[in-house]
């Protein structure tokens, strides 16, 4: 048993939440805190006074309440799969306690009346999907990391993912909240009426907040009803802006579009070496266009050289290309990940400009949600501790008119280029905001809002 050095008072804190949560459920054997202490990408990490793994939210409410007065600052934790950092504590500053959701395991029934379900943080993305799909339902947040990603950590995140362009970001489901404030005060607002014009729209101030104004313990979803049939195909394309014509043709009439995921040729080159897939078209393209919509077929022009998948399996193979593309870089090292919102026209003149800041022998594949204008840039080869290279490739896309973070939100990776993209007036609000909710600073401090 060993804990990271800190204060008597952090001490005697940890000791009472002990007695709250259980022994077995505060981790401070330094081996497995460090487990919790790394982010996916590997590129963020430092060290935490241990983990604790509440089992309601009376017991969060307790810690939140402790640590508050103890001033033991806190980084709520769903399944550590950020890639900005913002789930795991920073190399400097006082070691914080890691509080993690996955313990928060509430699941319950399918609302068929309402079309929705409410759910606890701890619970995955594919679980929930499975839970409801039993139902008759379907929920609209998908993404790769489905199997690990929790809601609670989706919601404060504000997840994205491969549906957005047919259900919208995570803040379009979540219709009620459950979270305690630093002060360890619950607020629940679970009923998720369709009409509550009663003041300010907590929920929402939540959703997006990154750990920073509370922890999230609970939320009720919306639901939507699946589409049935779907298509899925593979086609090539010269660049962004034809694929962006070839999405608005290839929906037949009537139908819906369900994802329209752009990879480009290093990106399919590269998944290909590290998966061992097959070429999937009969020539390279500089882009392949990745299309799933409702109904039995796709609108593709007859010189098209494309895959249209006839059968479940085939299916699921051509979306291998698009949901292995971050696995296949990090298997190449520690790896840059950078996700940008981008206006459509100009796709092709960023991912251009942010190739052209990588080192000649950088790896640098550019992939992403289409229709949504958000591009994942990933490049290995480079120290992970560069910078200025993120940098430089956040102001390409200032200077383009986009924002530095469309999915991953801000974290501590990209805090102090906040200002790249929200006004003095819009930060100066949120730190008003963030005071106003935790006035000693414990919720995650440094992720989101620069430390002053």
């Amino acid at each position: 048993m060993s804990i990271e050095t800190t204060t008597p008072g952090h001490l005697e804190c940890l000791d009472r939440i002990a007695a709250v949560v259980g022994e077995p459920n505060l981790i401070v054997d330094r081996d497995l805190v460090a487990g919790y202490s790394v982010d996916w990408t590997r590129r963020f990490s430092g060290p935490a006074v241990a983990v604790v793994r509440p089992g309601s939210v009376a017991e969060v409410a307790a810690v939140l309440a402790d640590c508050s007065a103890a001033g033991l600052p806190v980084i709520p934790q769903g399944g550590n799969t950020s890639m900005v950092g913002g789930s795991v504590p920073a190399p400097t500053g006082v070691p914080p306690l890691i509080l993690s959701t996955l313990r928060l395991r509430r699941l319950d029934p399918v609302d068929d009346l309402a079309g929705a379900v409410t759910v606890g943080a701890g619970v995955t993305l594919a679980e929930v999907a499975d839970h409801v799909r039993r139902a008759g339902w379907t929920y609209g947040v998908d993404l790769a990391a489905r199997d690990t990603a929790t809601i609670g950590g989706t919601c404060a995140t504000n997840a994205g993912g491969i549906r957005v362009c047919a259900y919208g970001m995570t803040r379009d489901q979540v219709i009620g909240a459950e979270f305690v404030r630093a002060d360890g005060s619950i607020i629940s607002r679970l009923d998720g009426l369709p009409k509550d014009n009663t003041g300010y729209h907590l929920t929402g101030l939540m959703v997006g907040s990154e750990g920073t104004l509370g922890v999230i313990t609970a939320v009720r979803l919306r639901l939507h009803r699946p589409v049935g049939t779907t298509t899925v195909g593979l086609v090539g394309v010269p660049d962004m802006a034809a694929a962006l014509d070839l999405v608005e043709s290839a929906v037949p009439e009537g139908e819906r579009l369900l994802a329209a995921e752009i990879i480009d040729a290093e990106g399919i080159r590269l998944v290909r070496e590290v998966a061992g897939l097959q070429p999937p078209l009969e020539q390279e393209w500089p882009y392949l266009l990745l299309l799933e919509v409702s109904g039995d077929w796709l609108e593709l022009p007859a010189d098209s050289d494309a895959v249209v998948a006839m059968d479940t399996a085939t299916a699921a193979r051509l979306w291998e290309y698009r949901e292995r593309q971050p696995d296949a870089i990090s298997a190449l090292g520690v790896a840059h990940k950078l996700d940008i919102s981008v206006p459509l026209p100009r796709l092709d003149q960023v991912a251009t400009a942010a190739r052209s800041c990588a080192p000649g022998d950088a790896r640098v594949v550019v992939f992403g949600h289409l229709r949504d204008g958000n591009l994942h840039v990933e490049i290995a080869g480079v120290p992970a501790g560069d910078n200025e290279l993120d940098r430089a490739i956040f102001a390409i896309t200032a200077e383009a008119g986009g924002v530095l973070s469309a999915e991953h939100g801000v974290g501590r990776a990209k805090a102090q280029w906040l200002h790249l993209s929200r006004s003095a007036a819009e930060i100066d609000t949120m730190r008003e905001i963030k005071r106003a909710m935790d006035p000693a600073g414990v919720l995650n401090p440094g992720a989101l809002l620069p430390l002053s």
